[in-house]
This record gives structure tokens, C-alpha cells and sequence, in this order.
């Protein structure tokens, strides 16, 4: 039965937790509330035709613990009981979970939801400091994550609680500032007729801004996928390539700076997904802070709040870790998108 408003704040363990990715799917079961994540070998979701076989030959047939509740981290809206994936070919039926896997309780969250609360569950090891600034313990948060898109989520602090809020926030317009933005605007590929964030800060991203570099200087287009643009870049091999890294990471600061105000995020603004990983020398270049920064008239307090690469390799599911181990300490609503057998 799908809960019309759910009161019911504890978590049955053991506890199956999964982040499902457009290219990968990752699990872990918590044993108990004390015990660390058992983690499973990474799943292609391409590799099975539903999430229910993945979940049934890469997890359960490998181990002897049955949980009895799964929280899994998703993209895409629930509707009539399923969600449909927006970006892997799955579709999630908590109703079919119970019934077929032994499940008695199915929590689906956002999976930048999974990501805000790991801003305060990752350990400061795997977080790789951008800039300057200092964290305010108890402060709102923002996390950025470019990849097949550009995933936004706040994390708010209010009555002793965490309060998790996804949104669209990559798709916010970004216009230009510079001479050089206004040589290149023309020549970015637009979405009905506006240039927003995910334009431009995401993997396809990377390669719109690529091609009108390349037009705008009359180059030719050498590199063919956004793995070919930051390899490019980093070796300082196609000064096209090298531009489009400085400018991508440009524009990721000046987008992280505008969700900072909203939030007034002095906890700290952070940049989940592989992508930010592998730019991360870029993002050490004066461009992105300068960026994040120029913000008047509070560039002053934007210098204050700092900003941080995620580096753990599995940061969502530490979040959603910390949300099964103490569901209390989050403010997350689960109104229509919990089921109990």
C-alpha cells in the first residue's frame, strides 16, 4: 500500500540502498543501523533488462542477508505507482518489488536528494577544498553534479533537522559576460531558443561549448566526445579543447555562485559526479572561484563560503546511508512515494 501521509519515521533493517545511474547502478546493504554499508559490485544497467533482475542476481543471489526495506535513489517523477527512468532504460514498480523480492517497505527518493545529504555524511577526506572560505556547521548547503545533465539540490537546516530540496536549478538561464562569451554565444546550440546551465555545464555540454570555439576561431573540430575534450585539455594538446575546459569550469562557477545565494549557502557548495573530478586541476585555476565570486554587491560573502569536489566514490549512497541509519535527522518527505507490504 502506497502511504498517503507518512508519519512512520523508522527504517526495518536490514536496509538494501541503491543509486540508480543512467550508466551504472550501485547497492549496498546496511546490516544495522551501526554496521558499515556491505557494498555490491557495481551493475551496468545496461546489463539486465529490469531493475528488479539487476537487484535479484547482483545483490540478493550474493548474499545470505534478506532485507526487508530498500531506499533507492532515482530520476525521474513517480506516476500511477512507477517511475520510469529519465535516464536508463528501467522502470521502477515498488509494488512489483514487494511482491517479487521479499521487500515489506520502499522508499524512492530523488537522486539529488541521495547527494545533498552526502554534504554532510562523506568524511572531509573525500572532499577536495576549492578556494577559500569556511564551513558553517549548521548552514544550508548546495550540491552541483554535472554529468548526462546538470543535478541540483539544496540541503536546509532548520528545528534541528536536515531538509533535503531537489529542484531543476541546471536549468537556469546563463547569459553572457564576457567579450569572449559574446563571440561564442552565437554559435551555442540553444534549447527553444535560451541557453540554460545544462546547456553548457554537463557532458554534451562540454562538447557545445567544444564546436563553438572551434566555429568562432575558424579551428577545426578534432576531438568527437566529451571524454576526447577534457583529455585534450588536460594535456594541453588542442588549445580548443583547453579554452572549453577553462570556460566550462567559468560557468560552473558562475551558476554555483547564483544557487549559493539562493540558499545562502554557508555550509558550502559542492560538486558531486565524475565530471568535476577529472576537471579538477581546471577548477584549481583562478576561472571558477573568480567566477563564484563576482557577485555584487555580496562578492565579499561569496568569498566566504567555500566550495568543495566530492571525491568519494560512492557519495550518494553514504547519504542515503546516513538517511536509513537515522531517518530523523532528515526532513524527507515520502509522501507518495513510500509502499509497505
Amino acid at each position: 500500500m502506497q502511504t498517503g501521509h507518512d508519519t512512520n519515521t523508522t527504517i526495518a533493517f536490514p536496509v538494501l540502498i541503491g543509486d540508480i545511474g543512467g550508466t551504472n547502478a550501485r547497492f549496498a546493504i546496511l546490516v544495522d543501523a551501526y554496521a558499515a554499508p556491505k557494498e555490491f559490485p557495481v551493475i551496468p544497467t545496461a546489463s539486465y533488462k529490469t531493475i528488479d533482475e539487476a537487484i535479484q542476481r547482483g545483490v540478493l543471489d550474493k548474499t545470505s542477508v534478506q532485507p526487508r526495506s530498500a531506499v533507492l535513489a532515482v530520476a525521474g517523477p513517480v506516476r500511477d505507482d512507477e517511475v520510469d527512468l529519465t535516464n536508463a532504460p528501467w522502470i521502477v514498480k515498488p509494488k512489483q518489488m514487494i511482491a517479487e523480492l521479499g521487500f515489506k517497505d520502499v522508499i524512492l527518493i530523488n537522486d539529488f536528494e541521495a547527494q545533498a545529504m552526502a554534504t554532510i555524511s562523506v568524511e572531509q577526506k573525500y572532499l577536495e577544498k576549492i578556494g577559500g572560505g569556511e564551513v558553517r556547521q549548521s548552514a544550508s548547503r548546495v550540491v552541483l553534479g554535472p554529468g548526462t545533465g546538470l543535478g541540483v539540490a539544496g540541503l536546509v537546516h532548520a528545528r534541528h533537522t536536515w531538509y533535503p530540496v531537489p529542484g531543476e536549478g541546471g536549468h537556469m538561464d546563463i547569459g553572457p559576460r564576457s567579450k569572449r562569451d559574446l563571440e561564442l554565444f552565437p554559435h551555442y546550440e540553444p534549447i527553444e531558443g535560451r541557453i540554460s546551465g545544462e546547456q553548457l555545464i554537463c557532458g554534451r555540454g562540454l562538447m557545445n561549448i567544444y564546436r563553438a570555439v572551434c566555429k568562432a576561431d575558424g579551428r577545426e573540430v578534432k576531438a568527437a566526445s566529451p571524454a576526447e575534450v577534457t583529455s585534450a585539455g588536460l594535456d594541453g594538446m588542442d588549445p580548443a579543447a583547453v579554452e572549453t575546459l577553462e570556460l566550462f569550469c567559468t560557468y560552473l562557477g558562475r551558476i554555483a555562485g547564483d544557487l549559493a545565494l539562493v540558499f545562502m549557502a554557508r555550509g558550502g557548495v559542492y560538486l558531486s559526479g565524475g565530471i568535476a573530478q577529472i576537471v579538477m586541476p581546471v577548477l584549481r585555476h583562478p576561472g571558477f572561484r573568480q567566477a563564484f565570486e563576482d557577485k555584487a554587491p555580496h562578492s565579499e560573502m561569496m568569498r566566504q563560503i567555500p566550495s568543495f569536489v566530492v571525491t568519494h566514490p560512492l557519495a550518494a549512497l553514504s547519504g542515503m546511508a546516513a538517511y536509513a541509519r537515522t531517518p530523523v535527522l532528515f526532513g524527507l518527505a515520502t509522501e507518495g512515494r513510500r509502499w509497505k507490504a
